[in-house]
């Protein structure tokens, strides 16, 4: 299926229901059916063709949703841009993803104004939502007669996807049909669907919110965009649209177990709560059950291999008595019906269950490759397998368990120390609302672990009684050897972590 062919699934089911609600507006399946035709027809006639690529520089907005299936239609590469990125990631992306195109909100007029003397592949500027100096009116574009396209190509690239500068150079992941179509399916086999779904998108639609909206349109399903993220707009929304699916990384579903409105916001209508794309505390997963009620639901995955490497279905999350199984709640779940996952060795050896290396994975999830990148595309997919970066291990049922990043785990002493098992047992703490550890340089131990926490809004740590809480826990040699405690700890424009800058500032200090 091309990426147009779940907004066609979703309107043969019924042309006329909603497809796409934002605020007051909605816009039906035959309505952002007919507006992507005339998105494919103006881009035909601005000289796009089929496998060139077409980028949209948005926030969460309906108009700019359904220009992604009018790049399909003409079967060109839709290219999500993130309007956090700093103008110099996001001219970097556009230029090594040889973007033809650029679809953009007027709110981002001064950032495509800045980089566009330096993208002379760009020849077309399309502003959304009025006129700028630069390019033309949506409006104006899309008005033209109707174009009479070729017959439909599908390229083997459907999606060009960034991986991000925060660590160096960013890269282009190469998405195809075939691994949106897996991801898909596996969505829809893994969770709970009854009846027509409703998903709230909070999360920016550029990312995991976004390829999530697929598997909701085949089955005909409505889509609430949240233009700016309001944890109380959101609780509301969950009760006035009786949501059924929604997806959250952890530290908003943070931010909405502590607002004063969740104990009085009628959840009912949820089916699937969907948490991922960073480690959830298992203490703070426990009180989501409690409060939104066993509908939890989480996925284990990358821009590599969108999403769905592993899933844990809200059944999963419960014993057969109904309470929390705190066992396996710090798993990532089972590895998904359509891929296969192992854990590997340095050598490319296959380790058995409950031996500690690295994750990788097989399956048409995964994708294409990096674009104009061979070194790195090969040295992701060495051995036959695509490498994923992360440190985890098999149970002896099957459920995978993530312990680190390859690139975060610390050596002190002699003795492997993965952060991610600290973070789990510092935010196991009632006073620490969340945690970072990393390895700080050490003449005695290689190095030292160290952590850094942010306390719960309204407490104070007591570092003392912290240290001795995760010295119980994870025992002296894993236990961080200094504690800081920071307001706010630094985070990338997606919500991540920024464990880079955390150690420079720490080591410059």
């Amino acid at each position: 299926m091309a990426l147009v062919d779940y907004l066609d699934k979703g309107a043969s089911l019924g042309p006329g229901e909603p497809c796409l609600v934002a605020g007051t507006r909605t816009m039906s399946y035959a309505e952002v059916q007919e507006l992507s035709h005339r998105v494919a027809g103006a881009l035909h006639r601005s000289g796009v063709r089929a496998g060139d690529s077409v980028a949209i520089l948005s926030g969460n907005d309906p108009v700019a949703f359904s220009a992604v299936f009018g790049i399909s239609r003409l079967g060109a590469v839709w290219c999500p841009v993130n309007p956090r990125n700093e103008a110099a990631e996001n001219r970097a992306l556009l230029d090594l993803f040889d973007c033809t195109c650029l679809i953009f909100q007027a709110a981002y007029a001064p950032l495509v104004e800045t980089i566009a003397p330096l993208l002379p592949q760009v020849r077309v500027y399309v502003c959304l939502d009025g006129p700028t100096p630069l390019g033309v009116t949506f409006a104006e574009w899309t008005a033209g007669p109707p174009a009479a396209l070729p017959a439909p190509e599908h390229p083997d690239t459907v999606m060009l996807v960034g991986t991000g500068g925060t660590t160096g150079t960013p890269k282009g992941v190469m998405l195809t049909d075939r691994n949106l179509e897996a991801m898909s399916a596996i969505t829809l086999m893994s969770y709970p669907f009854t009846g027509r779904p409703t998903y709230l998108a909070l999360a920016p639609l550029t990312h995991a919110a976004g390829v999530l909206c697929f598997p909701v349109m085949a089955l005909g399903g409505r889509i609430v965009i949240m233009a700016r993220p309001d944890v109380g707009e959101f609780l509301h929304l969950i009760e006035a649209q009786r949501v059924t699916h929604t997806f959250l990384p952890p530290t908003v579903i943070y931010l909405a177990l502590a607002h004063p409105d969740v104990h009085t916001t009628d959840v009912s209508s949820l089916q699937c709560f969907w948490y991922g794309a960073a480690p959830m505390s298992t203490a703070r997963l426990t009180e989501a059950i409690e409060v939104f009620g066993p509908v939890m639901g989480q996925l284990f995955g990358q821009s590599e291999a969108p999403m769905m490497i592993s899933t844990m279905a809200p059944a999963e999350h419960l014993r057969p008595d109904g309470s929390p199984a705190v066992d396996r709640l710090g798993s990532a779940g089972h590895p998904s019906p359509l891929v296969t996952v192992a854990i590997m060795d340095g050598t490319g050896t296959l380790l058995p269950a409950g031996e500690r290396g690295e994750i990788v994975v097989r399956g048409s999830l995964v994708m294409r490759g990096y674009y104009k990148n061979p070194a790195a595309t090969a040295e992701a997919s060495a051995y036959g397998w695509h490498h994923t970066g992360d440190i985890g291990y098999l149970d002896e049922d099957n459920y995978l368990f993530i312990v680190d990043r390859a690139k975060d785990m610390i050596i002190t002493g002699g003795y492997n120390v993965y952060s991610a098992e600290v973070e789990q047992a510092l935010m196991h703490h009632p006073s620490v609302y969340e945690a970072a550890v990393i390895g700080v340089p050490d003449e005695k131990w290689g190095e030292r672990v160290t952590a850094v926490v942010q306390p719960v809004p309204g407490e104070s740590v007591d570092l003392a009684a912290v240290s001795a809480f995760v010295r119980e826990r994870v025992g002296g040699v894993k236990a961080p050897k200094e504690i800081f405690v920071w307001a706010e700890l630094p985070r990338s424009r997606v919500g991540k972590i920024l464990k880079g800058e955390i150690r420079d500032r720490l080591c410059s200090g």
